[in-house]
């Protein structure tokens, strides 16, 4: 199995140009030639300063781009602390579900950081968040130092959108990195299924299930960013309902060396297999249908004039008594023998 590493907690980041470091010119250098005889007379040796030849380097000469990536205008990608970072105070988001923040946080940590944040420069070293709160608020939870943002110095959207949408099939991501820019760019930046397979040259059906691979465990996500399993052995674990079992099998292809058909092979057998159990398991019991339950029914509809059911399932049953107005529920409240404290009129609102 060809072993391809790749970065891991690039997401975005990936898809953003940074400049290569300006070479260093040579200078002058003094070379001490070597002694000339003449005769018999030795004549002492001279420092001579002989000038290297340096190649001309136009001032404003752009800077080589990794991997031919297309520049990315209004935006430039960075490692930024997270203390010099501000929450939005327009974030119409206030509450955030704790569960989905300590699976975030297990994430980062086990991962890392797939997918950058996004901030605006407020100048003096300081940032605002334009998105990401919730991979900021983990980022502190966890005790990051740093996260990686993508610096905005623009707020059209769509030219960002584009722009990244353009270096995407350029990038050398992993198919977890894919997956998260897939990802980021349909929920954060606006793009569409459709602009995502015609851009990048890829049907609907391969983007969905790229992006299902943020669904795996953090340990088969580790795997997968490492070049350990592919994109194909990953694609054929979410077949898989249970994380446990997932774990299990991705374990077993690197353990043994599994090919991607024989790991759709084993996924296939599983399914096949929970299938077969569902069909052999006890049927759910079925309502009690009596003939003393339905002679009961119709006894109760006579005495409230109106239609009464009577069911009785596994562990409990019901009577089910109908009524059309509320001056006809008040009349079977009081054949009940319900002692009214309000009349049921006055609580009562009518349906549109």
């Amino acid at each position: 199995m060809k072993n391809r590493r790749g970065g891991l907690g690039r997401g975005l980041g990936a898809l953003i140009p940074t400049a290569a470091p300006a070479g260093e010119t040579a200078a002058a250098v003094d070379v001490l030639p070597e002694p000339v005889v003449e005769s018999s007379v030795a004549v002492p040796a001279q420092p001579v300063a002989v000038p290297v030849p340096v190649a001309p380097v136009p001032e404003a000469s752009p800077a080589p781009l990794e991997n031919d990536l297309a520049p990315v205008p209004g935006a430039r990608f960075a490692e930024l602390p997270v203390s010099v970072i501000e929450p939005n105070a327009k974030q119409p988001r206030h509450v955030f579900d704790e569960e989905a923040l300590e699976e975030l946080k297990t994430s980062i940590q086990e991962v890392g950081f797939l997918q950058p944040i996004v901030v605006r420069e407020l100048g003096d070293g300081r940032y605002e968040l334009v998105m990401g709160e919730r991979r900021w608020r983990a980022a502190q939870a966890v005790g990051r130092e740093t996260i990686p943002a993508i610096v905005r110095d623009t707020p059209d959207d769509a030219m960002l959108r584009d722009a990244l949408l353009e270096n995407i099939h350029r990038a050398n991501l992993n198919p977890l990195e894919e997956a998260a820019a897939y990802q980021q760019l349909l929920e954060e930046f606006g793009a569409t299924h459709e602009e995502l397979a015609r851009r990048i040259g890829r049907s609907r059906p391969q983007i969905s299930n790229t992006i299902r691979l943020m669904n795996l465990p953090a340990a088969v996500q580790r795997r997968v960013a490492a070049g350990i399993l592919s994109a194909g052995h990953a694609r054929a674990l979410l077949g898989l309902d249970n994380s446990a079992a997932q774990d299990a099998l991705a374990e077993r292809i690197v353990r043994e060396g599994l090919s991607v058909r024989a790991t759709e092979e084993i996924v296939h057998l599983a399914a096949s297999e929970e299938a077969t159990a569902k069909k052999a398991a006890p049927a759910r019991r079925a309502k009690v249908h009596a003939p003393a339950l339905n002679d009961l029914a119709e006894r109760l509809s006579d005495r409230f004039d109106t239609r009464v059911k009577v069911d009785i399932g596994r562990n409990k049953g019901k009577i089910t008594i109908e009524f059309a107005t509320v001056d006809d529920l008040e009349r079977i409240v009081s054949m009940i023998g319900v002692e009214e404290e309000g009349s049921v009129r006055e609580g009562a609102e009518p349906e549109e």
